[in-house]
């Protein structure tokens, strides 16, 4: 280790607590001012300064709560498992969630900004031991080993890494902002050409331009039953539509001869809709598949229309479609919800040219968010090199370097 640096524990430079129960009077949050941060509020920022939140206790609410002051990291340790990894600083006093650890500098051995970036690097699910206690004891933050330099280094290895950070994040926002500009493209014309329908299309339903239109099958109980499944006929679920890019190409699940026998097998090609749990979520069969009754399986008749006109259409109508599900427990639609919608169907030749341009304003998109996300594993990578050297006491020596490196 460097000259003048020392190995410690989190716990030994630090004071780790937690935050407080939230109050279960609904009225003590009603018109307060008072910011009482949660984990969802910590997972709109992936590191750095907290300010606010989206509850705020009133003075009442406040009463028998601690208030955390200013400098103090929170440290997520139960809840959203995505928000694990999340670490944020108070910009100012303010109620915490007793989800979140609270963690204090001593200032006389350490810096809370220092800390802060020394804990960007740990990973808390390599802090939980015990996977049958899936949320991080006090005891596990403390115990982290960190290296402590003297103040005036570590104000020295804060300001760089502050400045590296900035020009990581700025790059990676900069990418970002293309992504959205992308898809909001899209989703304009999209909106666009089924709003705004030219001379000659026709109102018609689904099951009007289908050969074959209706519910998945899945007849036996219980549905999980293991002997259905393991064999070469894939099955696929409302979670497999939700996840592909148009053309669904891979499934969670696959029948055997068992399965298909109390199935249906739609072929390549079919598109599926969702109308139970994930609702009007669209995607065009890759494959001969079988689904649940939690789909709508849809085989279009090739004289009047494509299975990626009708994708497309379905997206379009996405919203207005989701928003007649709400309500229920468990949000969902059913059949008739599609079989008395009537849809606008221009010419074929009409249709090919809306599905060429959607397709090239997809394609756009998807280009860049390839492109974004090698961006955001670059600069990750940066970035960790950057902390490597931080923390290890050679960072100092290769400033110029280290910051071209992050901005690069």
């Amino acid at each position: 280790m460097k000259e003048g640096w020392q190995r410690s524990t989190v716990g030994n430079i630090a004071t780790v607590g937690a935050g407080n129960s939230a109050p279960q009077k609904k009225e003590l949050f009603q018109g307060g001012v008072h910011p009482f941060i949660r984990t969802s509020d910590v997972g709109k920022i992936r590191v750095g300064w907290i300010d606010d939140s989206a509850d705020h206790l009133t003075d009442e609410g406040v009463k028998t709560l601690r208030c955390f002051p200013r400098g103090t990291i929170l440290f997520p340790k139960s809840g959203a498992s995505t928000f694990l990894n999340h670490r944020v600083i108070l910009a100012r006093d303010a109620y915490v969630s007793s989800h979140l650890a609270t963690i204090k500098a001593d200032d006389t051995r350490a810096l809370d900004s220092y800390l802060l970036h020394f804990l960007t690097t740990v990973r808390a699910q390599d802090l939980i031991q015990d996977h049958k206690y899936p949320s991080l004891r006090r005891s596990d933050i403390q115990d982290i080993e960190i290296p402590v330099p003297p103040l005036t280094e570590q104000k020295r290895i804060v300001a760089i890494l502050d400045e590296a950070s900035e020009g990581i994040e700025r790059a990676a926002a900069n990418a970002e902002k293309n992504v959205v500009n992308a898809r909001e493209l899209f989703d304009s014309y999209l909106n666009a050409v089924f709003s705004q329908k030219g001379e000659g299309w026709e109102e018609k339903t689904l099951r009007d331009v289908s050969t074959d239109f209706g519910r998945g099958k899945s007849k036996h109980r219980p549905r999980n039953d293991p002997k259905l499944y393991g064999g070469p006929y894939p099955f696929i679920q409302t979670g497999d539509v939700r996840n592909c890019d148009h053309i669904i190409q891979t499934s969670s699940q696959s029948y055997n001869e068992v399965g298909l026998a109390q199935s249906k097998l739609w072929p390549e090609g079919t598109i599926c809709i969702t109308i139970a749990a994930n609702i009007a979520e669209t995607g065009i069969l890759g494959f001969s598949a079988c689904f649940p009754d939690s789909i709508i399986g849809m085989v279009v008749d090739e004289k009047q229309t494509s299975n990626e006109f009708v994708e497309y259409l379905l997206q379009s109508v996405k919203t207005r479609i989701k928003a007649k599900g709400k309500g229920s427990a468990q949000d969902n639609i059913n059949l008739a919800t599609f079989e008395n919608e009537r849809f606008p169907f221009p010419t074929l030749e009409q249709q090919k040219d809306i599905v060429s341009n959607l397709n090239k304003l997809s394609d756009h998109a998807l280009r860049l968010r390839s492109i974004y996300e090698h961006k955001l594993a670059d600069l990750s990578d940066a970035k960790q090199s950057i902390l490597q050297r931080a923390f290890s006491g050679k960072l100092t020596a290769q400033t110029h370097q280290a910051r071209g490196e992050a901005l690069a």
